[in-house]
């Protein structure tokens, strides 16, 4: 039986020659619930589904901004000390961050190195007593001058 056999059956409540009464009585009783419960399952489910609001919208692209500005920023950190990695820095040009970046070396310590500029050599750290020989000697292959 074609679907608009059924409808047909359904609207007029003809019973089909072809069909045992019982069966066509089953099928037209199932098939009665079917359609408004279809109906009910498809409204249930439209009304879940329900477009953000101006304001949900905003604050998610906001936050997807925020995540992706955040991501980018390690990245050109990583790229930044990949770079700085294989070479020595230089203590005369090297800004307070990069010379954070130095392993055991504080605030403290990189504002000290940047003010007792310029360097001949990079001993002088030890020699004009900004950094005691033991933090020295932990970054002497880390740092040149000039």
């Amino acid at each position: 039986m074609c679907v608009s056999q059924i409808l047909r059956l359904i609207v007029s409540n003809r019973t089909d020659p072809g069909i045992h009464p019982i069966l066509e009585m089953h099928r037209h009783i199932s098939l009665r619930w079917l359609y408004p419960g279809a109906i009910l399952l498809l409204a249930s489910l439209l009304s879940c589904i329900q477009p953000d609001n101006p304001q949900d919208l905003k604050e998610k692209t906001a936050k997807a901004t925020a995540d992706a500005k955040r991501d980018a920023k390690a990245v050109a950190e990583g790229i930044r000390e990949g770079w700085s990695r294989n070479k020595p820095l230089n203590l005369n040009t090297a800004t307070k961050d990069q010379l954070l970046t130095l392993p055991g070396i504080t605030g403290t310590e990189a504002d000290r190195i940047i003010a007792e500029r310029p360097y001949h050599e990079t001993d002088e750290l030890v020699s004009r007593h900004v950094l005691p020989k033991s933090k020295y000697d932990r970054i002497a292959d880390l740092v040149k001058v000039n």
